[in-house]
């Protein structure tokens, strides 16, 4: 269950995570406590889920990296091993499964098209992946989301 002072820190760091070399020191002056609790009670809200990650979010187009959405049909059997290889991957941001022939979708940020080229190559050449097909970024829509928590 998610306190009053759990709602108020997602709802900060959301979008207003100080930056500071104590950013976390900033936020407890903020909300009135001290760094120590900020720090325990997001540790306490990652590892219940309620936080993925914490960090920034770059234009990749601007530093010079490629994007593409990729969709693999891969057989039922091995979706969770295709799944665990196509997330080692440092470029892998998003990885689902989905219905239908294509089952498994994912998106990949690579520095330039040759290192985009060699882990589709080694992702299709996987046990279990039938077909792959790279659908590449042309265009970008940023959708930004902020949940309210009261």
């Amino acid at each position: 269950m998610l306190t009053a002072f759990d709602k108020a820190l997602l709802n900060i760091i959301q979008t207003n995570l100080p930056l500071d070399s104590r950013p976390f020191a900033v936020l407890a002056e903020r909300l009135g406590t001290d760094e120590q609790r900020v720090l325990d009670r997001l540790r306490v809200l990652k590892e219940n889920g309620y936080i993925r990650r914490i960090g920034p979010f770059f234009d990749s187009v601007q530093l010079g990296y490629v994007g593409t959405l990729v969709a693999v049909e891969v057989t039922t059997d091995c979706i969770a091993e295709v799944a665990a290889v196509i997330n080692a991957y440092p470029g892998v941001t998003h990885n689902y499964e989905r219905e239908g022939r294509f089952n498994l979708w994912f998106t990949l940020l690579s520095p330039d098209l040759e290192a985009q080229r060699e882990v589709l190559n080694a992702v299709g050449s996987l046990p279990g992946v039938v077909n792959i097909l790279s659908l590449p970024a042309t265009k970008k829509f940023k959708v930004s989301v902020q949940f309210t928590l009261e």
